[in-house]
């Protein structure tokens, strides 16, 4: 009877630790997979930048400006508060940067169907 208290104890405190390891692990994930996607636009962001003003040129409404812009803005509040968000605010952060990306891709997309007609 000592034994199978004994080893439901060890159970449990071994299903603890190991909760209490996991959630850094997982902050850990998020916070990487936040600034792998900030890199990632970023330098989708500086390749975009040439194919958009060999289109439009610099006059109107600057689309790579306002996702650079957004980006900095990622990335400040990241090194503003990072260290103490959330899961979740992580996953905000990122689904952000996700939704900066799809915006440009928009904008290539239609600079790629406004070239279609010329070639």
């Amino acid at each position: 009877m000592i034994n199978v208290l004994f080893m439901i104890l060890a159970v449990l405190a071994a299903s603890a630790a190991g909760l209490v390891l996991y959630r850094p692990l997982r902050r850990q994930r998020a916070m990487r997979e936040v600034l792998d996607a900030a890199d990632a636009l970023e330098a989708r962001l500086r390749a975009a930048r040439a194919e958009i003003e060999a289109v439009a040129g610099d006059e109107g409404r600057d689309p790579v400006g306002d996702a650079m812009r957004e980006m900095l803005r990622q990335r400040l509040w990241l090194r503003d508060h990072g260290r103490r968000a959330s899961v979740s605010q992580l996953a905000e952060v990122r689904a952000s940067i996700d939704d900066a990306r799809g915006r440009i891709e928009q904008q290539l997309n239609k600079i790629e169907q406004a070239r279609a007609p010329l070639a």
